[in-house]
């Protein structure tokens, strides 16, 4: 009996370290890249889309100031490449586009022109998602059959699903709300997902948090992984933050290690995207 259960607990040991060593290799869908103007001069689309196979990202969804950055991207890596569109032109916009009537025909401009499979990511706090811009900006993706990725608080986020309760959201840096706010909005909203970028706090050494765990475990089909390079430097930290990603990741049951690290935003973004043809 002795024997049995040291042979049991030996092929259990190895059953963690094949995981843990497949988990290094898992491929990553970054569901938060810019490739921003100020980043043109400093990564050419060829250096960028480098950067991101050399860290092992299959596919990313990508928004730029201006969209003009997006679409160079794409133009490079169409098989990598998921646009999204942001209703910014230019650095300096996150807080002034709210309340600009420019932005819906510049929305619609590039509806027209190009396809995509999300509006965002933009920000958007409180009362002002109830604003003329963004209301008609929720009326544009409920239009074009696209997803909302808003850079918000739960405030706001509940205003967007009273304009649109069909709406889908993906929720950048899940607000930056605490876990029991993460998970009553995911408990009440079946078509909101949450974008893990700059969420380190989900683990630590290795290990996922307790509560972060009970989350990714109740909600297995609603993460994603995001790395957000909102300045040029941030590109540096691609590589690293998928390190860091499988590290955690492998600290969770495989299906749902696998689900946060591509599948889902393969399932919700990519799927979508292709069937936008």
């Amino acid at each position: 009996m002795t024997r049995l259960i040291g042979l049991v607990g030996a092929v259990a040991i190895m059953g963690v370290a094949l995981f843990t060593a497949q988990a290094a290799e898992l491929p990553v869908f970054d569901a938060h890249i810019h490739y921003s103007q100020d980043a043109w001069d400093v990564l050419s689309p060829k250096e960028a889309i480098a950067i991101l196979r050399k860290a092992g990202v299959t596919r990313a969804l990508v928004s730029s100031s201006s969209d003009e950055g997006t679409q160079k991207l794409l133009n490079e890596a169409p098989d990598l490449v998921v646009p999204e569109l942001r209703p910014y032109r230019a650095r300096g916009e996150t807080s002034s586009w709210i309340r600009d009537d420019s932005v819906i025909p510049y929305l619609e401009e590039r509806l027209g022109k190009f396809r995509y499979v999300a509006i965002g990511e933009f920000h958007l706090s409180g009362a002002d998602a109830d604003l003329s811009v963004p209301r008609r900006m929720v009326q544009l993706a409920r239009q074009h059959g696209l997803m909302l990725h808003a850079h918000s608080d739960a405030d706001a986020v509940e205003r967007l699903f009273r304009q649109d309760p069909g709406a889908r959201i993906l929720w950048a840096h899940a607000g930056f709300e605490p876990a029991a706010k993460v998970r009553e909005m995911l408990r009440k909203y079946r078509t909101l997902w949450a974008d893990l970028s700059f969420r380190t706090e989900v683990a630590s050494g290795g290990k996922v948090t307790d509560e972060w765990r009970a989350l990714f475990l109740e909600f297995p089909d609603r993460f994603m992984l995001g790395t957000d390079t909102y300045v040029p430097d941030r590109w540096n930290q691609v590589p690293q933050n998928a390190r860091w990603a499988r590290e955690w990741l492998a600290d969770l049951p495989r299906d749902v290690a696998e689900r946060i690290a591509f599948r889902n935003a393969e399932s919700v973004l990519a799927d979508a995207y292709a069937k936008r043809k």
